[in-house]
């Protein structure tokens, strides 16, 4: 009696994967472990994404709440963006604040935006759901959409790490999660 042999379905990588670079910043505002990733496309969009050694993605913390009131003048939901030349979009520096988060123990983050650009928009599902930064954070759990200026554009890595490099460095640390 013969047997059919199953062969291994191939493993498609994720749209992120295939299409965008991903660059790290690590222990941003010199916090230990508050690392993030900002994916890259071609068409030199960012986006803002925690990495998995954040503190929020590594103790099981509970995120309570997910503000974007960055002050009284300054709501990151405010912006609104038209056109092709991007009007009304807030203009972004490397340390701006995109927003806070609140964790169930009373711990806050600040997540930062690490490129230079006009902020696009912030990721308006995870302030109804914030788990979802826990759950798949570098797909749906993204915080924001970033475009660097035109001439700005091949600069805009210089104070990143690629991921090869952030490997080496996580390694090395001995209080955050190594690969």
């Amino acid at each position: 009696m013969a047997t059919k042999h199953k062969t291994a379905e191939p493993v498609v990588p994720l749209f992120v994967d295939r299409y965008f670079i991903h660059w790290y910043k690590a222990d941003v505002k010199g916090k230990s472990c508050e690392d993030h990733c900002i994916p890259q496309h071609s068409n030199r969009i960012c986006v803002t994404t925690l990495t998995e050694s954040h503190p929020v993605l590594q103790s099981g913390k509970t995120i309570k709440s997910i503000p974007c009131q960055i002050s009284t003048n300054c709501s990151r939901l405010q912006n609104k963006v038209s056109g092709k030349c991007k009007r009304g979009a807030q203009f972004l520096t490397e340390l701006a604040p995109l927003c806070k988060m609140y964790c169930s123990d009373g711990e806050a983050y600040t997540v930062s935006s690490c490129v230079r650009g006009c902020s696009m928009e912030v990721i308006e599902h995870i302030l109804h759901k914030p788990s979802i930064l826990q759950e798949k954070p570098s797909t749906e759990g993204y915080i924001a959409v970033e475009l660097p200026k035109f001439e700005e554009s091949k600069n805009i890595t210089e104070g990143l790490l690629t991921q090869k490099r952030y490997e080496e460095v996580m390694v090395k640390m001995d209080n955050c999660t190594t690969f």
